[in-house]
């Protein structure tokens, strides 16, 4: 391991690291293409501050009750620190202490000196007694839908009650790439099996996994809960949307159920014990262009009809050919929520949460029961959301308690943000902080959507039915003047203070001509290494305050910021994607795409006292790999490796990677556990 000070810097003047192949298959080339939002919206930066922030939020010390690392659910204050001694030097829990890990482009998963890893679980392990060993040159369907699922992203860590030390570890499975999957794949010869595969190691995986007393060590079981959850899994609806025209179609005249969830990205877990799961680039899977041209326009604001399809999945269904089956497409990019406790159930997806490219759905209970999820919506000048519930939460975790609380997120009030800075005239696009207390400002959530019980919804859109408004969210935000962001990706409340955390990840069109300019919120024009904004919000309220935790990149770059702390003592960091907390409200932050030239990796963040922004790397992935659905825990840590081995020149047959089996095999998508070798606490 090649440990180097944190005042190791590497160049800044990188693109995104993410091979062309993996841009192709993630996200169909979005980058590539038009901006889907080309609406005339007000920008960030055209908004003038009229609101005060010394009024903006109403405070109270109402207690919340939210999902906490290591533990379903945890309460304390929402508006006080963790400890009184945070708001000065820091309470006990503030900050981490590891030998940091340096920038490096090595095929392994590097961590810090003290701690071990290993390999939970890899693409293709059985998860079934009766299942087959992983072969990768006699693949079938129907060993895969046995079989742990491809390109690993959001990961939760679910206790099983009165069984010490034993677990469900529930993953999603993004993406396929068919190219680093089977020998000699060509798009254009695509064969009836390889696409049967490739349906059935997408959506998610639900399995038994034991830990070992003195270690973090987690080792899969043949579990009576494990579960594959398919392209082809039957999944019902619920919400404004449920039962409408715009849902049915020619295999479902009931508007009702869908075959399968795709693109699923980061996620949420619940305190009732369910797992969320957001379907992102769904658009990816879709060729043709419907033939009426309303319809058409409808579908093109959200990629469907302009993107590279690769996969030719039209060829073996048509309801991926948007021009035979225009509605197939309104039935995906929803939250979808999973009973991982019972393997029998129907997942279903909750169409009162807006239809985005959802990168996750995380949750947050308010003191009076009151559920809000925040959202991001995953693209260039795309937009934050949130919901807040009409229902409240029961309390546990057991069946009668999980079924009521399982229908909380179809009835309730979606909302859009509009952010405004305090400093408008000192942003220029260069990344310069204001002259006072960094990047800061107010903001309004904007309602779009009442979801009522029985059908009784109502859009608060002019123009535009409840219906149109869960299935078309992003033109209904375009309507609301909504503020376009640097692709918001997971947003987290931290269950220690109740504050928000944005991961926005880059956004290389920002200042282009024809497109909006830096502002506040976005400072950097062609913006390639993301930023991590911090929302004050009143919870079930329609106000917040914010400010930028980081403007990453290079620190030793002069538009880089970490909360004012000293950039000589942090590492680099580029791409922020998704966030967690670990048991003391430190932020952890993993990354996609670093612009750095180093592999993506995990990073801790100190968010109270002194050492604010305060910055360090944990450990990178191999080449090729994105870091994906990190969990915090007090003993361990649980990160997604996606990807691995991904680049322009890579095959089956000339790997640049053969992590994590080593010797001449092929790589393969996995999670990995990280403990320290002391069984210690993690950080410290």
């Amino acid at each position: 391991m090649n440990l180097t000070p944190l005042a190791l810097f590497v160049q800044h003047d990188g693109q995104s690291s993410r091979a062309s192949l993996t841009c192709q298959y993630k996200c169909g080339n979005a980058c590539f293409h038009e901006v889907s939002n080309t609406s005339g919206g007000e920008y960030f930066g055209d908004i003038v501050a009229a609101l005060s922030r010394r009024g903006v939020l109403k405070g109270g010390a109402a207690a919340v009750l939210a999902v906490g690392a290591g533990s379903l659910l945890a309460a304390c204050g929402e508006d006080t620190p963790a400890d009184p001694a945070s708001a000065a030097g820091g309470s006990p829990g503030t900050g981490t202490d590891f030998a940091v890990v340096a920038p490096n482009t090595k095929d392994e998963v590097v961590i810090p000196e003290g701690y071990q890893q290993q390999v939970v679980i890899r693409w293709g392990d059985p998860l079934f007694e009766d299942a087959p060993k992983f072969d990768f040159d006699n693949q079938t369907a129907a060993a895969q839908a046995r079989q742990f699922g491809y390109n690993a992203d959001y990961a939760a860590l679910l206790p099983i009650d009165g069984a010490a030390n034993k677990y469900l570890l529930v993953v999603s499975h993004e993406y396929t790439t068919e190219p680093m999957m089977f020998r000699g794949f060509r798009p254009d010869t695509v064969s009836a099996a390889q696409y049967e595969i490739a349906l059935a190691a997408h959506g998610l995986t639900v399995v038994e996994v034991h830990g070992e007393a003195g270690s973090g060590k987690l080792v899969p079981a043949f579990g009576k809960y494990n579960r594959r959850i398919t392209a082809t899994t039957e999944i019902g609806f619920t919400g404004p949307a449920a039962g409408s025209d715009l849902l049915k179609t020619s295999a479902d005249s009931s508007g009702t159920k869908v075959l399968g969830t795709l693109n699923n990205c980061g996620g949420g877990l619940t305190p009732w014990g369910t797992v969320l799961s957001g379907e992102e680039n769904f658009n990816g899977y879709f060729a043709g262009e419907p033939a009426d041209p309303a319809v058409a326009a409808r579908a093109k604001r959200y990629g469907v009809g302009k993107v590279d399809i690769p996969r030719h999945w039209e060829r073996f269904d048509k309801r991926f050919d948007a021009a035979q089956e225009p509605n197939e497409a309104n039935r995906f990019g929803w939250v979808l929520e999973v009973d991982p406790w019972d393997a029998n159930s129907t997942p279903v997806k909750h169409t009162a949460l807006g239809r985005l490219k959802h990168e996750s759905a995380e949750i947050h209970v308010t003191g009076d029961g009151t559920v809000v999820s925040y959202m991001g919506d995953d693209e260039r000048f795309e937009y934050i959301y949130k919901f807040v519930s009409s229902k409240k939460i029961q309390p546990g975790t057991g069946a009668a308690s999980r079924r009521h609380n399982m229908t909380i997120l179809a009835e309730g009030t979606l909302y859009v943000a509009k952010i405004t800075g305090d400093h408008p005239s000192q942003v220029d696009g260069s990344g310069k902080v204001p002259s006072d207390k960094g990047f800061t400002g107010t903001g309004q959530w904007i309602p779009l959507l009442e979801a009522r019980a029985d059908g009784q919804s109502k859009s608060l859109v002019e123009g535009m039915t409840a219906a149109e408004v869960a299935v078309f969210t992003r033109l209904a935000a375009d309507k609301a003047g909504a503020t376009k962001m640097d692709r918001p990706e997971d947003i987290q409340p931290n269950p220690k203070t109740g504050k928000v955390y944005a991961a926005l990840t880059n956004n290389s069109n920002r200042g282009k001509d024809g497109f909006a300019a830096a502002d506040e919120a976005n400072p950097r024009n062609q913006n390639k290494n993301g930023q991590i904004l911090e929302i004050d919000d009143d919870h079930k309220g329609t106000t917040f305050t914010w400010s930028l935790l980081l403007v990453c990149g290079d620190p030793k770059a002069a538009d880089t910021y970490f909360a004012g702390f000293d950039k000589a003592k942090v590492s680099p960091i580029s791409c922020p994607d998704n966030v967690a907390f670990d048991p003391y409200g430190n932020l952890w932050i993993s990354t996609d795409g670093n612009a750095l030239k180093s592999n993506d990796g995990l990073f801790s963040v100190v968010l109270d006292g002194e050492r604010r922004g305060e910055t360090k790397q944990f450990l990178t992935v191999p080449v090729g790999a994105e870091t994906c659905g990190p969990i915090i825990e007090e003993n361990r840590v649980i990160v997604c490796v996606q990807h691995p081995g991904e680049s322009d020149t890579a095959t089956p047959d000339n790997p640049t990677s053969h992590w994590p089996d080593g010797a001449n095999a092929q790589p393969r998508p996995s999670v990995v556990v990280v403990w320290k070798k002391d069984g210690g606490r993690i950080g410290r």
